[in-house]
């Protein structure tokens, strides 16, 4: 990893990957090489949604999904779910990573949010969600909202010139594991570390006003007003990477990207050299 030689600190790009099974890891890990040969810090932040599939099928436990009555899709995570989340991105998605960006001559190290309470999380007491047409609360869910990330930790890393590879499940108040948004992560982490730029890797060249399109990708997509809907394009899991997007840009990081993870350099985005959509914040309210 070469030194900055701007004379200031080296910029902090983070980077959401593994959720979808779009992801080309060879070329990431590629990318990530250039980067911090350029004396750009990295961190991964990753989730693994198609391996939880793969490994749930294995051991016969059944995945569900909540729906938000706003739309947001999140994981319903009961004990035997998160086994199979805390197996399948430490145990399978995590050391693929690692081992990938080894082969680039990038050193990583992979975590967990429950390491050295890398990622401290607030559990959901009460869920409200859409069944069947009526709004349910739902009490049983073993997940939680990120309200403190150990960006010392992180930094240290960094500053020995490895790659944090970071992953849920993170820690809960009662010292218990805590499924938690791995997009919603990926902002927490860029805000706590003051990153330059937030990349959410997905299975689609950015937002598409389509979805059926991959023609209809936008240069940038300017978030609504709060309290405004999205448009009715916006569905699906690209709904809480845009939320992702709006915590990360209200906690201060300037560039928000949205691009394909299965593009040849899925990082080029940075440069202006690759598909991806810009995110950026409402226009402020007239006077």
């Amino acid at each position: 990893m070469s030194a900055d030689l701007s004379g200031g600190p080296p910029e902090i790009v983070v980077i959401k990957c593994g959720g979808s099974g779009a992801l080309d890891v060879d070329r990431l890990c590629e990318d990530v090489a250039e980067l911090t040969d350029q004396g750009r810090n990295v961190v991964l932040v990753h989730g693994g949604s198609a391996e939880m599939s793969r490994l749930a099928e294995q051991l016969g436990v059944q995945l569900r999904h909540l729906t938000a009555p706003d739309g947001v899709v999140t994981r319903y995570t009961d004990a035997a779910t998160l086994d199979v989340l805390t197996l399948a991105l430490a145990g399978r998605v995590k050391p693929a990573l690692v081992t990938a960006l080894d082969r680039h001559d990038v050193p990583a190290v992979g975590l967990t949010g429950l390491d050295a309470g890398l990622l401290r999380a607030r559990r959901k007491q009460a869920v409200r969600a859409v069944v069947d047409g009526r709004v349910t609360v739902v009490r049983d869910d073993r997940s939680g909202r990120i309200r403190e990330v150990n960006a010392g930790l992180l930094l240290g890393l960094l500053a020995a010139g490895v790659v944090p590879v970071v992953s849920p499940p993170a820690l809960a108040e009662d010292g218990e594991p805590v499924n938690t948004n791995a997009d919603r992560a990926a902002a927490a982490v860029a805000v706590a570390l003051r990153a330059h730029s937030l990349v959410f890797l997905t299975g689609a060249p950015g937002v598409l006003t389509d979805p059926a399109d991959p023609a209809s990708v936008l240069d940038t997509y300017r978030l609504p007003q709060p309290g405004e809907p999205a448009p009715g394009w916006v569905r699906g899991g690209m709904t809480v990477k845009l939320v992702a997007a709006r915590e990360a840009l209200l906690g201060g990081v300037p560039q928000v990207w949205i691009t394909d993870g299965g593009a040849a350099h899925p990082l080029k985005v940075l440069s202006g050299d690759g598909p991806g959509t810009r995110v950026t914040l409402p226009e402020p309210p007239s006077p």
